[in-house]
């Protein structure tokens, strides 16, 4: 955040202490909904540790209920997700369309207790999508390591818990657990594993072909390794 977003933001804080008004910042798309439960899906801006944190996210409020606050979204390869370790970190791409939250606010947002839901598309406009009702990310000291568990089945299998305990990768970070990069070989950033069964940060390709393998946004449990979703979306909520 720039210092004069930074002073905006506590000119404002001031002027609502002054009126005596009370303030509520949303730490995640679950307490928009809490305070409108009328709010359509779209993009809203969340404060995940406090007013100088503002971040900009899509909110699904339709899907299981709604209140959930994506992370990552595939739409139409618009967003290069080929990319180190620091863009890994803070965040890249537009909550409009294609981008990744940032590990920095992954791991704040998932301090406490969050359940997970992963959407996907094919390009024959099949929908699909998996659960878990246990995730989070810790903090970078740990490496951003991954947790998740708890699979219920929408369709399309469980490719996730093969990386629980994985440490995130990039390809100028590696941290998996082969002595080959793992996201240099399939061209992702990702919580790889010896490789990987989901590759949702991989590169954008259009469905099936048997002349590449796992680069692309793979779901190996719904379509294998050689086909490349259409669209794929990570979100939280808090666990009911």
């Amino acid at each position: 955040m720039t210092m004069k977003l930074v002073s905006v933001v506590l000119v404002l804080l001031a002027l609502l202490l002054d009126s005596g008004m009370s303030l509520v910042l949303p730490t995640d798309c679950s307490d928009i909904y809490n305070n409108d439960n009328t709010r359509p899906s779209g993009v809203y801006t969340i404060y995940p540790i406090g007013a100088t944190s503002a971040v900009q996210v899509y909110c699904d409020m339709d899907s299981l209920d709604g209140r959930w606050t994506v992370f990552q979204r595939r739409l139409d390869g618009s967003v290069n997700f080929y990319r180190p370790w620091d863009h890994y970190k803070t965040g890249f791409g537009n909550a409009v369309g294609e981008y990744w939250l940032g590990l920095e606010t992954l791991s704040h947002l998932t301090l406490r207790k969050k359940e997970l839901l992963v959407d996907m598309e094919d390009f024959e406009g099949n929908k699909t999508f998996a659960r878990y009702s246990s995730f989070s990310v810790d903090p970078e000291c740990s490496g951003f390591t991954l947790h998740v568990s708890g699979f219920t089945d929408g369709g399309a299998g469980d490719s996730l818990s093969y990386h629980n305990g994985q440490k995130f990768s990039t390809f100028d970070k590696d941290q998996d657990s082969v002595p080959s990069n793992c996201a240099r070989s399939y061209m992702g950033g990702f919580w790889y594993n010896d490789c990987h069964f989901t590759n949702p940060n991989g590169v954008y390709l259009w469905g099936a072909d048997s002349t590449i393998f796992a680069i692309g946004v793979n779901w190996y449990h719904w379509k294998g390794r050689y086909y490349s979703l259409k669209s794929i979306s990570m979100k939280v909520r808090p666990v009911q």
